[in-house]
């Protein structure tokens, strides 16, 4: 079995344990001499919100955040103005982005959430109201879930990443962390080991080695 931690990152927090310029880390929310050697399965950006997931185990790890396992990752996207149903259809068809068309995503147009207040607050235009997105992708784009909304024209302001594949946030307030032991047989598995090259073929010698049968034949 192997171990697996489900934090709740909260907005401008590094997804990593160390920075020179002083910014929050996962250090100042995982025991790092309790839980040695966990390591972030995937990316959440600094000004996201939500589910970040870390494990131990490098099969786990890459069974969860690699772009050819296509786990599906919900978010909840705080956006600028009023989508409707047809605003979204963009998204669940794929939509062309920089770096290629996404792949097909859910979306859906969710009531506010009962959440936490975000530290600190989004900047609110008094002329222009928001909404709230549900979005389901399954792959992982930079800065994926910001470029789609905008390329709609509704501009993320806050998100919240609510589950990854079987996990999510439900129950796990803001800041704190759980661990669960996981078992996934589909893993792949991983080693630093690489195949060792087949030996090369020795050249053959311009000239024939005698037989033991030659060789008594000359000495007779």
């Amino acid at each position: 079995m192997s171990q697996i931690i489900l934090l709740n990152k909260p907005f401008n927090v590094l997804c990593q344990f160390r920075d020179t310029e002083g910014r929050a880390t996962l250090a100042d929310f995982v025991d790092t001499a309790r839980y040695p050697k966990f390591y972030p399965a995937g990316r959440l950006d600094y000004d996201s919100e939500g589910l970040l997931l870390l494990t131990n185990d490098g099969a786990l790890q890459h069974q969860i955040s690699h772009p050819s396992q296509k786990l599906e990752k919900t978010y909840w996207a705080q956006v600028e103005g009023e989508p409707t149903d047809e605003d979204l259809e963009p998204l669940i068809n794929g939509i062309q982005l920089k770096d290629g068309l996404t792949r097909p995503a859910k979306a859906s147009i969710i009531a506010a959430p009962s959440i936490w207040l975000r530290e600190p607050p989004i900047r609110v235009r008094k002329d222009k109201p928001t909404s709230w997105i549900e979005l389901s992708i399954s792959e992982g784009k930079n800065r994926q879930v910001r470029r789609m909304t905008a390329a709609i024209g509704f501009p993320t302001l806050r998100l919240i990443r609510v589950s990854i594949g079987p996990w999510s946030i439900k129950g796990l307030d803001l800041g704190t962390m759980k661990v669960e032991q996981v078992s996934m047989p589909n893993a792949p598995k991983t080693s630093r080991a690489h195949s060792r090259p087949k030996p090369r073929s020795k050249p053959q010698s311009k000239h024939r080695t005698k037989t033991s049968g030659q060789s008594r034949a000359k000495r007779r």
